[in-house]
């Protein structure tokens, strides 16, 4: 959802990333939005007691003027143990968001993860100051 990531790409024709130009309001971008981030960090890495939005898991975040939301995540680790099952989560995280017609999560590892995009708030609760 943060357009600086490295990792945020143009959408396809077919989507839009948040708040780029849709057929979707601003209010409505802005509300489904906020949806979004609230569904992402009900996720928990289970390793860590910090949720995978603020662990900065989610690098890119599309969705159509359908509402069929496109997600690319990573993991801390390329082994953690829930690899399999974390996309899942996630997908039935943002699922429970009503109007959302449908989400596909990917797993990318590039670029890798590393404790840089962790907000500050992860950091703090990770004593990681």
């Amino acid at each position: 959802m943060d357009d600086a990531s490295p990792a945020a790409t143009t959408a396809p024709a077919d989507t839009q990333a948040i708040g780029e130009v849709s057929a979707l309001s601003q209010d409505e971008l802005n509300v489904l939005t906020d949806k979004l981030v609230d569904a992402l960090k009900t996720v928990f890495d289970p390793e860590i007691p910090v949720d995978i939005y603020e662990l900065g898991l989610i690098y890119k975040v599309d969705v159509s003027d359908d509402k069929d939301v496109a997600i690319d995540m990573t993991l801390t680790a390329p082994g953690c143990p829930v690899a399999g099952e974390m996309p899942d989560w996630v997908r039935d995280a943002v699922l429970t968001i009503p109007d959302i017609r449908s989400c596909t999560v990917a797993l990318v590892f590039d670029p890798p993860w590393d404790p840089s995009r962790m907000s500050d708030e992860a950091k703090l609760q990770l004593n990681m100051f």
